[in-house]
């Protein structure tokens, strides 16, 4: 059967209109995906990067399978909210050099503005593990902020479970190949408001990348109310800044 538009072309039955259908399902596709980074943020921010994919799922108020169909496996949503969170710290850092003269003031406004962000809650662990030595390592490991370790109990399939059980066991620097592009630019960039400090006689000589950046791990604890987690945040920082400045 066919049918007359009313721009006069003549179509069967079976072809759509062009542009009747598709921008409204592109709009739901998109808000969907919204709603599943944002939900996955929150999710492994909270309980590590062990959490399932069920309860990313079920804060998204969508199927576990919606989930699926963005992101075939845990491992593709892990990289993408790591690279995210990985991205923003880098950018931070680069305000923080570019607008602070003083590099104590530099060094210090990206820690407040990454630990009030809780993306430390979100590094990648390849990056919380660069620059420790398995000499400078107690016999029992590494240890890692309680949320970092939260739900280790993953699958074989679960890439960044196996990856944050490397962080925690004594075990040397991953090798290069490890680092990716974007974790690498965030070393650099840290590296430099580091090494600013540091000349300027303001940070501790010993205090290397790594320690900035369990830092900003360790400040950002998951607190069920917003208000005491800020206090909590705000207060455990600045005990950990004064201990970071030299004497």
């Amino acid at each position: 059967m066919q049918i007359q538009d009313s721009y006069g072309q003549v179509r069967t039955a079976q072809q759509p209109v062009q542009g009747a259908r598709s921008a409204p399902l592109r709009v739901d596709a998109q808000r969907n995906l919204e709603h599943v980074l944002r939900a996955a943020r929150e999710v492994f921010g909270e309980l590590g990067y062990g959490a399932p994919m069920e309860d990313v799922a079920r804060r998204a108020r969508v199927g576990v399978g919606t989930v699926y169909r963005r992101f075939p496996s845990k491992d593709v949503l892990v990289r993408r909210i790591a690279e995210e969170e990985t991205a923003r710290l880098t950018e931070q850092a680069r305000a923080a050099l570019g607008q602070e003269d003083e590099p104590w003031s530099a060094l210090s406004r990206f820690l407040r503005t990454s630990v009030a962000s809780g993306a430390g809650r979100l590094l990648p662990p390849q990056v919380l593990r660069v620059g420790v030595d398995d000499t400078a390592l107690p016999e029992d490991g590494a240890r890692v902020p309680q949320q970092r370790a939260a739900g280790l109990n993953g699958t074989a399939s679960d890439g960044y479970a196996e990856a944050e059980q490397r962080l925690i066991a004594p075990r040397a620097v991953p090798p290069a190949e490890q680092i990716d592009a974007g974790a690498a630019e965030l070393l650099e960039v840290v590296g430099r408001l580091v090494e600013r400090a540091r000349e300027a006689g303001e940070l501790r000589t010993d205090v290397t990348v790594a320690d900035v950046l369990l830092v900003i791990a360790t400040a950002a604890p998951a607190l069920p109310d917003a208000a005491q987690q800020a206090a909590a945040s705000a207060r455990l920082l600045d005990i950990l800044l004064e201990g970071l400045r030299s004497r």
